[in-house]
């Protein structure tokens, strides 16, 4: 009998919403029917893939990155609003169910969106948090996050260290969780072509640290006048332009995608898990810039440095 499932990825950037582009693909195979929770650029991403699909909006907070790095203490700052965030989440969740019938709730690493009233999924690839200060009560509430949900699917690999390393490879897993392997929107390697662009630069993440990246790599490779892409992430944005060599473009759907990165020498982007896995299925070597002061990406990073 076909469910009706809400697939709800965090909006933290676009990395959550590409890789659930697979699980929709899989629910809809199924023989399911799917209500996607997304908004901003998550949801003309997925939008884009599945025009037939219901869209709503649940709300959860916006985040931002601090300029100097201390992730740490940003988030302390933040912690009262993002408790009451997950909290109206899960509030508004008990509601939807009745409303529209839900039957199963995926949910990509937003805290809140467990029920007891349907089978409820949690997508994350960091069963374990690095931190350098309170990475002790940071885990506890992450298993307890965990502990809601009837299931927790790891995008890695069984055998360690997978994609993730240390992060979906704790000494103990949890109960409900499981790995499902790697999850990427696309299926091949990229067959390369006569490149064209010396690198292609991809950038991604929450402000001011993206602002800040774009502004950087657009500065080295004006200084360089080097032929570059820099692709901006932001596919709600209108107008493109060109600064001698260098083409800057707010988004590319997966097929040009695909085509950029053909006739790239190389690839630039942050260590965002979801890259790392598009990557590994486009075979692909990238050129890391870890957000300043996200210990996962600098943990990433280094593990996959070419």
């Amino acid at each position: 009998m076909s469910k009706r499932v809400l697939i709800a990825p965090l909006h933290w950037g676009l990395g959550h919403a590409t890789r659930c582009v697979p699980i929709i693909e899989q629910q809809l195979n199924e023989g399911n029917v799917i209500i996607v929770s997304a908004n901003s650029g998550p949801r003309h991403i997925l939008e884009e893939r599945f025009p037939y699909l219901e869209f709503i909006n649940i709300p959860f907070m916006e985040i931002t990155y601090p300029k100097d790095g201390d992730m740490a203490r940003h988030f302390l700052w933040k912690g009262p609003q993002l408790l009451a965030s997950i909290w109206r989440e899960h509030r508004l969740l008990q509601k939807l169910i009745c409303e529209k019938k839900i039957d199963m709730v995926i949910s990509d690493s937003r805290f809140g969106l467990w029920s007891n009233r349907t089978k409820s999924i949690f997508i994350t690839h960091q069963v374990q948090i690095l931190s350098p200060k309170f990475q002790g009560i940071i885990n506890v509430l992450n298993r307890w996050v965990m502990a809601k949900y009837d299931e927790v699917w790891v995008p890695d690999s069984k055998e360690s260290p997978g994609l993730a390393g240390i992060l979906s490879h704790p000494e103990k897993l949890p109960t409900n969780a499981r790995y499902i392997g790697p999850l990427s929107r696309f299926r091949e390697r990229i067959v390369p072509k006569n490149p064209i662009w010396k690198a292609a630069v991809i950038i991604s993440g929450p402000e001011p640290q993206r602002s800040l990246f774009e502004a950087e790599m657009a500065r080295r490779f004006i200084e360089s006048d080097e032929p570059a892409l820099i692709l901006r992430g932001k596919p709600t944005d209108s107008g493109n332009k060109k600064i001698g060599k260098l083409k800057i473009m707010n988004h590319l759907n997966d097929a040009e995608l695909i085509d950029a990165l053909s006739k790239s020498e190389l690839v630039i982007s942050r260590s965002g898990y979801s890259s790392i896995m598009d990557y590994e299925v486009l075979g692909i070597k990238a050129e890391f810039h870890p957000t300043l002061g996200q210990t996962e990406q600098e943990y990433l990073a280094e593990l996959h440095k070419c």
